[in-house]
């Protein structure tokens, strides 16, 4: 079995002739090391965390319902989740020490992924059919509002509580008709399992009116108040992670095959490119860099939230995102 957690070599930075300790800084993901986690295996293996003073540590998770309470309980200081999920999370607990700092999905990858064998090729074939979704799955969270934005009766779909490990096999088998999960792992373990290309239809929701944000990276505020500079020069890396994969993609999936040797190299350069394609390099981060988010299409996010969750007190963007830890703009470009 592969290694499940990794740490950046012990390597010490030369400050005007002394050595400086590194700072050891566990970060939780929200999956398993797939492509779209390569970057930040590409920062530790380039010595780019080290150069920042930091000894960071990855692990995996099972969802950002997962990751976010390892965050906010202060058993990691930083993670990577799905701000809409952090969003309901801080409504239903009020003053967790957790928020997002840093956006990396501009466009989120929550999709429907369907077989057309099985009829379902747009929004409007879910109807009548079955419908297989992980309960903590970041994608099934939206699915009321894509739901909503496209005329859909739930209560004419058939869902199925799926596990995330039987998610894809289930659809392959023919268990289901279409599960709710991101577009680059859904499409990618369906093709690993032998469902042809052209049997694969992707509805990703950001193209069929939602208008939320994807996944960012969190911290626990605790430590962002004891550690400002850490999380600062942790959240650089973390750009420059993203830009030597988008440079170099291959490089960036040998570093994560370093630690899932199971992986097909050709699978995971696909997954990564995918994300990079649809979900991080978008124009607006091409302009403005990694990281921020335009206050107008946050704001319209909340309401597009609220139409489909009641909120326990008016949601506060300021709450569960904030960009005052950032690197400068010009450090945070991609290319």
């Amino acid at each position: 079995m592969f290694q499940r957690t990794i740490t950046a070599a012990a390597t010490t930075l030369v400050l005007t002739g002394a050595a400086a300790a590194q700072t050891e800084l566990p970060f939780a993901l929200d999956w398993r090391f797939e492509g779209p986690s390569a970057p930040y295996f590409l920062a530790i293996d380039n010595g780019i965390f080290a150069a920042a003073g930091l000894e960071v540590e990855i692990a995996e998770g099972r969802g950002s319902l997962d990751a976010i309470p390892k965050v906010a309980t202060g058993a990691f200081p930083v993670g990577f989740a799905d701000i809409n999920s952090l969003m309901r999370f801080l409504d239903q607990n009020p003053g967790a020490p957790v928020t997002a700092v840093m956006m990396i999905y501009d466009k989120p990858p929550f999709a429907v992924v369907g077989r057309k064998s099985q009829g379902v090729s747009v929004p409007a074939d879910l109807e009548g059919r079955v419908l297989g979704a992980p309960p903590p799955d970041g994608a099934w969270a939206q699915f009321p509002i894509f739901a909503a934005e496209n005329n859909l009766n739930i209560e004419n779909i058939t869902v199925e509580p799926v596990g995330f490990p039987t998610r894809e096999p289930m659809l392959a088998e023919g268990q289901v008709d279409a599960v709710t999960g991101f577009s680059f792992s859904s499409t990618l373990n369906l093709k690993r399992l032998g469902v042809p290309a052209d049997d694969i239809s992707v509805i990703l929701m950001a193209d069929e009116g939602v208008e939320l944000y994807g996944n960012a990276i969190i911290a626990n505020t605790d430590f962002v108040d004891a550690s400002p500079e850490a999380l600062t020069a942790f959240l650089g890396a973390i750009a420059e992670g993203w830009k030597q994969a988008i440079a170099d993609p291959g490089a960036a999936v040998d570093a994560l095959l370093e630690r899932n040797p199971a992986a097909d190299k050709a699978l995971e350069v696909e997954r990564l490119q995918m994300a990079i394609d649809a979900n991080v390099l978008t124009d607006y981060v091409a302009a403005n860099g990694i990281g921020g988010i335009d206050p107008t299409r946050m704001a319209n996010a909340i309401e597009q939230t609220k139409s489909v969750y009641e909120f326990n007190s008016e949601p506060d963007a300021s709450v569960f995102f904030t960009d005052a830890y950032l690197p400068p703009a010009e450090a945070r470009m991609l290319k």
